[in-house]
């Protein structure tokens, strides 16, 4: 019997390891991550206010969305009236670190291995590496990510932890000169993110022989409204793994759905669909799982782009390396949705918030992280206290799935 263990897990937006058993029979396969480090915990006794500041400290990365998800289940806790101002900025929010997640995902952490290639030396295989290889590539990397990150400053208060999500609202307006130095910037980052699409389309057809690793059957679930790919706001959708049943339910029912199993090498708890039960019920979230469950992206650029990601892989695409594709695609909707959401002169209104008295109640936020589905469910008392706070974040729902497609690729490899 061999074991293998690799650790520091790299190209890791936080940290862990994996262990691999090879023995006769069936590799078995351990993904260790820690996931929320006790957050479920510290918000208990706050005042639900203070929640949406505390929880972006669960990612540095995905602050934006843990300060909306936290601020949206108040919301329905406390039946606030949320003004169409401040929902046009908390989404302005979210696709401003959607384009800067997305662009730090393909071309810091996964470009180095495919542009200089996975027999490059590793000490040069990293975004250093590809500026001296791509130096215009890395300009465009560097100007995507700048510029989500000027959007979370301008909305947001600053571009880490953003402090400006309110019940009821946003305690921030966007200017008018802060519209139009983004407005000034948009259509080149629509470019960029139209060139990134490219350049993972062409470094997919060079290495094909790769994308049958990590190839697995699940479900799939993802934000849509209308059918339309959702960011912010919609009802979730479960697509099977043939791609024949979808099933759709609202934020407030997702414990009817989605169930949590405990296994004994982790902390992490390992989500389901209950309909199908563990472990036939495991799905995927993310860019992969959004451009399965969708009909369509909703924006004119994108979606022609979502119809040749579709003719090129077989539908629902399964192949873990194709979430690369998919989150370009993702990139090129949200620049789009952003320009949309600059030139609607709501954007700049006055009426940013709502009168909202703390009270007793319980309320779920839903939206779609860099890396998938993020859910926040807290319950308060007569004083607005948190009393029980409940979260799942995209990484535990894809941890199930990240060991089934680390178990095939192991498999295939042997």
């Amino acid at each position: 019997m061999d074991k293998i263990v690799i650790e520091p897990l790299s190209r890791l937006e936080g940290h862990g390891k994996v262990t691999i058993t090879v023995a006769e029979g069936e590799p078995e396969v351990r993904l260790h991550i820690v996931a929320l480090r006790g957050f479920e915990k510290f918000v208990v006794g706050r005042p639900a206010e203070e929640v949406p500041r505390i929880v972006p400290r669960i990612c540095g990365i995905c602050q934006v969305p843990h300060h909306l998800a936290a601020v949206k289940a108040i919301d329905m806790a406390w039946n606030a009236e949320v003004p169409e101002t401040a929902k046009l900025l908390r989404e302005l929010m979210l696709l401003g670190n959607m384009i800067h997640s997305h662009a730090l995902h393909f071309y810091f952490l996964a470009s180095p291995d495919f542009i200089l290639g996975v027999d490059a030396d590793p000490s040069i295989r990293n975004i250093v590496g590809v500026i001296e290889k791509e130096p215009e590539l890395a300009k465009q990397a560097i100007a995507l990510r700048r510029f989500g990150q000027k959007i979370v400053s301008f909305v947001g208060g600053k571009p880490i932890h953003p402090i400006t999500g309110i019940p009821g609202g946003i305690s921030k307006k966007l200017s008018e000169e802060e519209r139009d130095e983004l407005l000034k910037e948009i259509d080149t980052i629509i470019e960029y993110s139209k060139n990134a699409v490219e350049v993972v389309k062409s470094i997919l057809e060079k290495n094909k022989e790769l994308l049958k690793l990590g190839t697995i059957d699940t479900w799939y679930l993802g934000l849509v409204k209308n059918g339309e790919h959702e960011f912010y706001d919609g009802t979730l959708r479960f697509l099977s793994p043939d791609g024949k049943e979808k099933v759709e339910f609202e934020a407030k029912d997702y414990l009817d759905y989605i169930g949590e199993h405990i296994v004994p090498h982790s902390y992490v708890k390992y989500p389901f669909y209950k309909k199908a039960g563990y472990p036939d019920g495991i799905y995927r979230v993310g860019p992969l799982a959004m451009l399965n469950v969708c009909d369509s992206m909703g924006t004119e650029i994108a979606e022609e782009y979502r119809k040749e990601y579709l003719n090129t892989y077989e539908f629902p695409v399964k192949a873990s390396l194709a979430y690369h594709h998919a989150r370009m695609i993702e990139l090129v909707a949200a620049a789009e949705k952003v320009k949309k959401l600059l030139e609607n002169d709501k954007i700049v209104g006055d009426d940013i918030k709502a009168e909202v008295e703390p009270k007793a109640g319980w309320g779920v936020g839903i939206v779609e992280a860099p890396r998938g589905i993020l859910i926040h469910n807290y319950e308060t008392d007569e004083n607005g206290i948190v009393v029980k706070g409940n979260m799942i974040v995209a990484s535990t729902h894809n941890t199930p799935a990240m060991e089934l497609a680390i178990k095939q690729a192991v498999k295939e490899l042997l």
